[in-house]
């Protein structure tokens, strides 16, 4: 009899081990906690607080280059790109380059009076202050890497002049990206950098299209990402809030602050997610009031919550 009770427990006591194993696991998931916003409309009163923040506009795009997944912001609002402008004009002069139209091997003589004005940012200008004589890929990496107006103007003229870099713009299928001036120009009035404009929809395209190798030769697509990443300006922009070494390849672009307001805080890139994906993304803040620190730390928050949304 007292074997059939110990029979009887252990059978009850495996029984109610099993139930419980099956409750454990009949329970729906833990939902893993994020800090990042999921719905549309959550994005835009995220984006609506960062605009608040800045105490001016904001505009956003971004995509996974890979599945065309995208979202935006007043995408396709204009922002005045500053020197973001400069990625169009070196596509443009490595587009050249693969079509034999410019020689690569050709030194370029770079004068005094091809140097953007005192307050304008030139590396090669400072370093050089006599003039230089240099090569189209040192014109190429002051340009992109250090954001060098003046190595930026005597590309444009290289190439043939605004006009060619929106050709060549349009047979890459981009519309909504605007180079009309020189750095020089933009420099000689403030009015001036507006007609120089992106929508940031447009310059995701222009990304993309940069990411997929359309319109540059496989060469020219790496030795200008390899530039972008080596970028060392705007270290609190996109790359502010991401895990260390996150690999961005981008541009950035800044107005100078003129009554309080500041025309051009921009970032714009190719970010390497975890997956191997890659996430193109464009951040514009204008016309805003905030100093230089809060609106570079928008630029990373937003950047960190899209980081959130796909990686």
């Amino acid at each position: 009899m007292r074997s059939s009770r110990l029979a009887m427990h252990r059978i009850a006591s495996i029984v109610g081990l099993v139930c419980l194993c099956h409750a454990v696991l009949a329970q729906p998931p833990k939902r893993r906690e994020t800090n990042f916003v999921v719905k549309q409309s959550d994005m835009q009163a995220f984006m609506k607080k960062m605009g608040a923040e800045a105490k001016g506009r904001v505009g956003v795009a971004a995509a996974i280059v890979e599945t065309g997944e995208s979202i935006a912001y007043a995408g396709t609002e204009r922002f005045p790109m500053q020197s973001v402008y400069k990625l169009p004009i070196a596509m443009a002069t490595l587009a050249a380059i693969d079509a034999g139209t410019i020689r690569r091997q050709k030194p370029i003589t770079v004068g005094t009076g091809d140097y953007v004005g005192p307050k304008q940012h030139s590396p090669l200008r400072d370093q050089h202050p006599s003039g230089a004589t240099v090569s189209i890929d040192e014109l190429l990496r002051y340009a992109v890497s250090e954001s060098d107006g003046s190595a930026s103007d005597v590309l444009l003229r290289l190439v043939g002049g605004a006009s060619s870099v929106q050709s060549y713009l349009r047979t890459i299928g981009v519309t909504g990206v605007m180079v009309r001036n020189t750095e020089r120009e933009l420099g000689s009035a403030d009015s001036v950098q507006y007609a120089n404009w992106a929508t940031p929809v447009e310059m995701v395209s222009l990304l993309r299209q940069l990411q997929l190798g359309r319109g540059l030769s496989d060469a020219s697509r790496t030795y200008l990402l390899k530039l972008m990443t080596d970028t060392a300006t705007g270290p609190n922009r996109l790359k502010g809030q991401l895990p260390p070494g996150t690999l961005v390849a981008h541009k950035t672009g800044t107005s100078m602050t003129v009554d309080g307001k500041t025309a051009a805080t921009n970032d714009v890139g190719l970010i390497t997610l975890p997956s191997g994906k890659h996430l193109a993304i464009a951040v514009f803040v204008s016309d805003a009031r905030a100093d230089q620190a809060t609106r570079e730390r928008v630029i990373a928050q937003i950047t960190k919550q899209l980081w959130n949304r796909w990686q």
